[in-house]
């Protein structure tokens, strides 16, 4: 369910209606369309609203009409409909009918596939294997990382649209689950090409993460084990992060946990109850956040006590790429202070976004619908105006700045890549310079004997985590597909 899914829906579509009638037909489909308009009080349409309806289809109607050459309607439309987002804000768009399952993807990071990252190699024209996920068919089947694919589908990948490679195979990996797909392997040092028949299943990419891989293929969640330092690298918030980062808790404190440190950089955000949720976690009380906007009532999302996870120190890693959710989340535990913010200032995200379905489902609109605020009510959004000494995003404590040079970043990135790889032991030149500022930043706490104190009641709380429907914030009303949304939909994994 969606903020307003009939009520845009209706409208939008009687819109689309009129462009291909006549201009008065159109105003008579407006005037339907208010009156048709939900559970909602009618209100007066403004006159110049027909007059410039009557402009968007007598517009139309000539280029389709007399245009030198002939057009594609539906190209034209939704020309006309990214046209006038881009009026708004660089966060609504429309996503058409033939990105509508990439955008859901990225939404849900799960799919239908063989479970393997891929990148193209160019050299070699061959799809090369980056790493199976764990646990995946592609994993069963013994495809390791370094490995190419040369066929896919009996299609040699050589012979692929030149320029959309990636594109290509991702397409003909993914698919019902449940159904075969044959893959031509070359594997590392060998030259010869092995049929390798897979099963495609549901994959769904884990948001919670470790730093590396254990020798059993699993993420390692404790950075540190001589301190009881654990680590969670959370790279996106979907419906089931919340419930990751649960588990993954649970078994941090099984083994000891006495200190915690959540990665949020290069985490693009996404759906608003996955931060609220996680961030009650942490906090027994108090504001989350709230969110306004010009045709939804305020809303406000409190903490409860019961299922907190407390009596540790934590902290909380952000970069300039930190957004959406990931500032609702760092700025709760922050306004707090249940947590010291350690890295960049966050990219500067403060509005929310409504999924609504165009066309029966098969087209959908994301519009900023609202905008949200942390507990201490300080603005968190950065207008494209704002100044880098005006207030936005979150800022990390006093004495916890560290900035990465785009050295720093590059080479983050290529330790990152190589420690996601299952069975590849990274080359350890690089220094997580924010990373060892966090763990410094836990150590520091964890010597201090008031933060060494468990409160008892807190630990009977931890050892026995409340079910879903227990520990939930309060909130009058949360949509299923409201998102504040920063992602870009990438194919990257078949």
């Amino acid at each position: 369910m969606t903020l307003l899914p009939r009520a845009y829906g209706f409208w939008t579509g009687a819109v689309f209606a009129a462009l291909l009638v006549a201009s008065s037909a159109a105003a008579h489909a407006a005037e339907a369309a208010v009156e048709a308009k939900p559970d909602t009080e009618s209100k007066p349409v403004d006159p110049d609203y027909y007059e410039l309806m009557r402009v968007f289809v007598d517009t139309f109607q000539e280029i389709d009409q007399n245009y030198v050459k002939e057009v594609d309607r539906r190209k034209l439309v939704e020309a006309a409909v990214r046209g006038m987002l881009e009026e708004l804000d660089p966060y609504s768009d429309y996503i058409a009918p033939d990105d509508l399952d990439q955008f859901t993807e990225a939404i849900s990071q799960e799919f239908g596939g063989v479970g393997i990252r891929v990148n193209w190699d160019r050299q070699a024209r061959a799809i090369e294997v980056v790493t199976p996920m764990p646990g995946s068919p592609a994993y069963k089947a013994g495809i390791q990382a370094g490995d190419r694919l040369v066929e896919i589908a009996g299609k040699a990948v050589k012979d692929f649209p030149q320029g959309k490679e990636i594109d290509t195979a991702v397409e003909y990996l993914r698919g019902k689950p449940g159904e075969e797909i044959v893959v031509g392997v070359m594997h590392t040092g060998s030259k010869d090409i092995e049929k390798v028949s897979l099963k495609r299943e549901l994959i769904q990419l884990d948001t919670v993460m470790g730093y590396s891989y254990d020798k059993d293929g699993k993420w390692n969640l404790m950075f540190d084990p001589e301190q009881k330092i654990g680590y969670i690298r959370l790279t996106h918030f979907t419906s089931r992060s919340a419930a990751e980062v649960r588990e993954a808790l649970k078994s941090l404190k099984k083994q000891g946990m006495k200190g915690l440190i959540i990665d949020l950089r290069f985490n693009p955000g996404g759906l608003l109850e996955a931060a609220v949720d996680i961030s009650d976690m942490f906090i027994d009380q108090g504001m989350i956040v709230s969110t306004d906007g010009r045709n939804s009532a305020h809303r406000s999302w409190s903490a409860k006590s019961f299922g907190t996870f407390n009596g540790f120190p934590i902290a909380i890693l952000i970069n300039h790429y930190s957004a959406s959710a990931s500032e609702i989340l760092s700025a709760c535990l922050q306004d707090h202070h249940r947590a010291i913010i350690v890295g960049e200032r966050s990219w500067g995200k403060g509005s929310v976004q409504d999924v609504i379905d165009l066309e029966d489902g098969k087209s959908a609109l994301k519009l900023t619908t609202a905008s949200y605020h942390r507990p201490s009510g300080k603005n968190i959004h950065r207008f494209p105006d704002s100044k880098e000494t005006d207030e936005w995003g979150v800022t990390p404590d006093e004495g916890y700045v560290v900035e990465f040079s785009l050295d720093d970043m590059r080479k983050y990135q290529e330790d990152r890549q190589e420690r996601d790889i299952i069975g590849k032991a990274p080359k350890g030149e690089f220094v997580d310079r924010q990373l060892q500022a966090a763990k410094a930043c836990i150590e520091k706490q964890l010597k201090e004997p008031a933060a060494a104190e468990a409160k008892p009641e807190a630990e009977k709380k931890d050892e026995k985590p409340a079910k879903p429907e227990e520990k939930k914030a309060s909130t009058s009303h949360v949509p299923a597909r409201r998102l504040p949304l920063f992602a870009v939909p990438r194919r990257a994994a078949g």
